[in-house]
């Protein structure tokens, strides 16, 4: 069947159902009324879950389909560990706060109707759960309690807050602490735990691994390649032919260096970079993946349900198997690689005034490390620059580039919010050994001015060729929450421009440098960020908020972004005059859905990849227990503050633990005030912390304030 058929009769469907004179019917009951024959009743159940998911139509207790009743609302739960929720509803800019006792036993990522209860002016709308439209969640990852005739399920997702019930007969001889794999059977209600059976026993929460294998699992991200993907990967050479020349500049004599992180095995960018008396010419040559992935190959399918690598903190989950990822599609050192380069003629006032793209051979001369191209053009350092000495004006220029590209960004107001990532490193059993702020330095912002420019480029080009492309977005921050951000500013002291319905970025820009090295810096930058929209891909050129820039695209990085592969297709259809009326209808009709996937699949890879960083720094933090580390209040909340400490690991003092007095929270202030002795706690202050306790389970560290009379614990050596 065709999908436009398919799509006809969704709609005749839902046309039905929403018609005044419908009355709601059951499954069968349609299946008679509409003539559905036997073999085409699995399509009919299909387009009633996928109008149900929609939030079309809904599913009466008494299992009949009808329309949703007026003023009621559709969207997903988003649970909490304490019981109540919020629900988004496309559309809608805030979640709807859900109490505990509203919520009809709604449990995290179901679908669910709602009925708004309160609108309280200036804050987030109350309402109650009256239906649940579909169960979101059929799996979890969870730790198994063994009892005498039963067992349950501690979810690891500290959302989905109910332990499962598992019955002596569903436990798999599971025994208390392994990490299981749980599938749920009965989703329980407000009085009633949900119940599973036991699928799959990943291993001991003890034993080494099973911590990022449970993660791993609860994010569904696919670890092992199929059979057919192998297969083909097996046909793909590791070295060029002759025939991979042909109709391809050969640029091999040009010198070229890729700059990548020390362990970095899967490097898809290098660099080129001349300049004469009109300018630089700096061309951005790119892994041509798409040679060796042909659409709707078993290797182009895998890497679209991928979506991303996901980078964890002992391990890298390839969109692509390693031997492309890591072997002939990765720019080494030495060995001709085939390329899609982006060459780019640019002034001496840094302003792109011509470029080409072109299919390439390169030959990456020498493979750099961030460190080491810092060394060279940062600190001069005389060992570094006599190790690479024929390269070294070399990179002087890039920096001299890198910083006029730089400086032409910041002047149209692009912003940047330089919060420091977390390097962890590991021992041989994944133990945690040493948490340090990751640095960012002269050669990583080389790298990053250069794949902008480039990204840039191409997503401008190919919007003035008005053929079907995908774009990187960032929307304009919503009104209301510029609204609510300017109030809180006020508290402070900030301001800052913004008209009725959006804020240039520049606004933004100039804010983050009035709060550089304030105490407020920290919490106010991260609360701008919350108030800023989710970049995301699309087919719309909807322009790039936070770079300040109408054109933008993902082209760098074809080896870990399926969007980057999914242009570099379209780019050299375009270059070889294939894209005809057949290909151009083809690309409208896919790129939406992949916009629309591989969004998903990021955020997923963020989550997951944030989720294990939690982790670990629990199990570090857990070796610290009673020491005593210097911090900054990184947060105020009416529940306790958030201390973080310079290596990066985030704790939180409850209120309850604060010392010697009973403290209120002013929330306009983000201060918590002592009733008695007036003791102030607020934002940038610095604190010294004891580590009171950590938790595993819920990831979360507990700190407890030192006072300068506090005697009770006494100082270790610090956390690196």
């Amino acid at each position: 069947m065709y999908h436009s058929r398919y799509d006809e009769r969704k709609e005749k469907v839902n046309q039905l159902l929403h018609d005044e004179n419908y009355k709601p019917l059951k499954f069968k009951e349609l299946c008679y009324l509409l003539q559905v024959s036997q073999e085409d009743k699995k399509e009919l159940q299909q387009i009633l879950d996928e109008l149900i998911a929609e939030g079309a139509i809904m599913l009466s207790k008494k299992g009949k389909y009808q329309s949703l009743t007026a003023g009621m609302l559709v969207g997903v739960y988003d649970g909490t560990q304490k019981g109540y929720g919020f629900v988004s509803v496309d559309g809608m800019s805030d979640d709807i706060f859900i109490p505990d006792e509203n919520s009809l036993g709604a449990l995290h990522k179901d679908t669910v109707m709602i009925r708004i209860t309160d609108e309280p002016v200036g804050k987030r709308k109350e309402g109650e759960v009256v239906s649940i439209l579909q169960h979101g969640i059929t799996k979890l990852i969870g730790t198994y309690q063994k009892s005498k005739n039963y067992g349950f399920v501690i979810p690891d997702n500290t959302k989905y807050n109910k332990d499962i019930f598992i019955p002596k007969e569903f436990t798999k001889q599971a025994v208390s602490g392994h990490k299981v794999v749980v599938k749920l059977t009965d989703y329980g209600n407000i009085k009633k735990k949900p119940e599973g059976r036991i699928t799959e026993i990943l291993g001991h929460i003890n034993d080494p691994g099973t911590d990022i294998i449970s993660i791993v699992r609860a994010y569904d991200l696919p670890t092992d390649f199929p059979e057919e993907v192998m297969k083909q990967v097996e046909h793909i050479p590791s070295e060029l032919v002759t025939t991979d020349y042909n109709d391809r500049r050969d640029l091999t004599e040009w010198m070229t260096v890729t700059i990548d992180g020390e362990d970095a095995k899967d490097l898809d960018d290098a660099i080129t970079l001349t300049k004469d008396e009109s300018g630089y010419t700096l061309g951005v040559h790119i892994a041509d993946v798409s040679h060796y992935v042909p659409e709707h190959s078993p290797l182009d399918k895998e890497a679209l349900k991928r979506g991303t690598s996901v980078y964890l903190v002992d391990r890298v989950i390839p969109m692509l198997p390693q031997a492309l990822s890591n072997g002939i599609c990765s720019l080494n050192q030495g060995v001709p690689r085939l390329a899609l380069s982006c060459i780019m003629k640019i002034n001496l006032e840094g302003k792109v005034y011509d470029h080409e793209i072109v299919e390439t051979v390169i030959c990456v001369d020498q493979r750099m490390s961030y460190t080491d191209v810092a060394a060279i053009i940062e600190k001069h350092d005389k060992a570094t620059c006599d190790k690479y000495a024929p390269f070294v004006s070399f990179f002087e220029l890039m920096g001299e580039l890198s910083t006029l590209l730089r400086k032409n960004r910041y002047k149209r107001g692009a912003i940047d919010f330089d919060f420091p990532e977390s390097k962890i490193l590991l021992d041989e059993n994944g133990v945690p050994l040493e948490i340090k702020p990751y640095p960012r330095n002269d050669a990583t912002n080389v790298i990053e001015d250069f794949m902008l420019m480039a990204n840039e480029t191409i997503a401008e080009d190919f919007y003035w060729q008005e053929i079907p492309f995908l774009y990187r977005i960032h929307e304009a921050p919503d009104a209301e929450k510029l609204h609510k951000l300017s109030t809180f500013l006020h508290n402070f002291g900030y301001y800052f421009k913004y008209g009725q319905d959006t804020v240039h970025p520049k606004e933004i820009q100039k804010l983050l440098s009035k709060i550089e090295g304030s105490n407020e810096e920290a919490l106010i930058s991260r609360l701008i960020l919350r108030s800023m929209q989710q970049a995301k891909y699309s087919v719309e050129c909807a322009g790039h908020f936070g770079l300040s820039t109408k054109y933008y695209s993902h082209f760098t990085s074809p080896i870990r972004r399926y969007p980057d592969l999914q242009i570099h297709r379209i780019i050299k259809e375009s270059l070889c005059h294939r894209l005809d009326e057949r290909r151009i209808s083809h690309y409208e009709r896919i790129l939406t859905d992949v916009a629309v996937s591989t969004s998903k699949c990021e955020r997923r890879a963020e989550e997951a990849e944030r989720e294990v960083e939690k982790l670990k720094k629990v199990q570090y933090m857990a070796k610290h227990i009673g020491e005593e580390f210097d911090g900054v209040i990184s947060g105020v909340t009416a529940w306790g503050l958030y201390v973080e400490l310079p290596n990066t690991v985030e704790g939180m003092v409850h209120v309850t633990n604060l010392p010697g007095d009973y403290f209120i929270y002013y929330e306009k202030q983000y201060e918590m005030v002592g009733r008695d002795t007036g003791k102030t706690y607020k934002l940038g202050q610095q604190v010294r912390i004891v580590v009171v306790d950590t938790d595993r389970v819920t990831r979360t560290i507990d700190f407890g304030i030192i006072t300068e009379e506090d005697s009770t614990w006494k100082s270790k050596e610090e956390p690196n």
